[in-house]
């Protein structure tokens, strides 16, 4: 797919002749007003039409989830701007907040193909990625193996409940999440684009369950809390589920729109001092870092590494392609910071003791780290940043 389909204004000295087949394009940094600079030679000018038109369908698919989900808002946004940033999600929730239901109605929005799989402390590797059986030939006799799928051969995966199941089968995910393939019988096998994995988590039973090694838990780009709904939305729920109605979604995007949206979210230019900024957000939470503030060396036992950065920014450019910005701003990071924080921060006992979750550590860096732009392009001790 070639980038000048989504109508960028080529840039650089004139005469320079593009790759064979595609558009030289590139992207110059905002400046600190957040505006594209004028270049030499061109001006770098995203689609707004192509903008516009992602913007409609984010608000279409919100409409068409309301006739099934009653609210929700804060978690429909935050499912969506990772999928459209090609990041999968890790849902945690008590039962009955109807997190399979929204999975599956934001599939069918999205006109992807789904499959759920049901963790549970049996399940094997094979029931996930798919075995080989042996099959004969009648006409010749020979026998030869051949490859079944498993429920992970779909453009959105359901694991529910994956703390039910043991590491081994955990683990069975963990190449088709970042590899987008799963290899059997030494032969590999390449999963339908574009792929996602929503994984469900009960955070108040925790006997007879595996906890997500760490390892796993980074493969997640959102971690997203589903609370109890407000009294008026429980009371919509209760009305609009115990009747004879049945809600019906529509088809709002297909799998080319999604691939081309991913696309474009990628070319979403960001300024230096944005990406400053999202960095502070990860580097701060490690203890060995020089200018992480007393409370980070006090609670956390261990912090976020340069993939939080790295989903802090896709989530960035998700975030403000889908409200109808072409540019990634400090704010679209702050929105995503406690999505990607809160599963890559681990705090210690003293966090435990006095009752500070990952959260609480994200909303504080949150208002220590300063926006300004040139603020953040300085280095000064951690006193000076931090200082009340």
């Amino acid at each position: 797919m070639s980038r000048r389909k989504f109508g960028l204004v080529e840039v650089g000295p004139p005469g320079d002749p593009p790759c064979p087949g595609e558009s030289i394009v590139s992207f110059k940094p905002l400046d600190v007003a957040g505006e594209l600079p004028p270049t030499e030679g061109g001006v770098v000018e995203p689609d707004l039409q192509a903008l516009e038109r992602f913007a409609e369908a984010f608000r279409s698919v919100k409409s068409e989830l309301a006739k099934v989900i009653v609210g929700q808002d804060e978690v429909i946004e935050q499912l969506l701007v990772a999928m459209f940033a090609g990041g999968h999600v890790l849902l945690v929730g008590v039962p009955g907040l109807a997190k399979t239901l929204l999975i599956r109605t934001l599939a069918d929005c999205l006109g992807l193909s789904f499959n759920r799989v049901q963790f549970t402390p049996d399940l094997m590797p094979a029931d996930i990625t798919g075995t080989e059986v042996i099959q004969e030939d009648r006409s010749t006799g020979l026998r030869q193996f051949k490859f079944l799928p498993g429920p992970v051969f779909a453009q959105v995966v359901l694991a529910d409940e994956i703390n039910r199941t043991p590491p081994k089968t955990q683990a069975a995910l963990l190449e088709a999440m970042q590899e987008r393939q799963v290899t059997v019988g030494g032969v590999r096998h390449k999963l339908p684009a574009p792929f996602f994995v929503l994984a469900t988590q009960n955070p108040i039973e925790q006997e007879g369950t595996y906890p997500l090694p760490e390892a796993q838990l980074d493969r997640f780009m959102f971690n997203v809390f589903v609370d109890y709904p407000a009294e008026d939305e429980e009371f919509a729920i209760v009305r609009q589920t115990t009747g004879t109605r049945t809600a019906e979604v529509s088809r709002v995007l297909n799998e080319a729109d999604i691939s081309e949206l991913q696309a474009f979210v990628r070319n979403v230019p960001v300024a230096d001092h944005v990406i400053r900024y999202a960095m502070q957000f990860a580097r701060l939470t490690r203890k060995g870092e020089p200018r992480a503030p007393e409370f980070v060396t006090r609670y956390v036992s261990w912090g976020a590494g340069p993939r939080a950065s790295q989903y802090l920014i896709l989530g960035a450019k998700a975030r403000a392609v889908l409200n109808g910005r072409p540019y990634a701003s400090t704010e679209d990071v702050r929105a995503v910071a406690a999505p990607v924080l809160r599963h890559r921060i681990m705090t210690n006992f003293n966090a435990e003791a006095e009752g500070l979750s990952p959260d609480d550590i994200v909303r504080k860096l949150a208002e220590l780290i300063p926006q300004d732009a040139k603020r953040l392009s300085e280095t000064p001790p951690a006193a000076e940043l931090f200082r009340a």
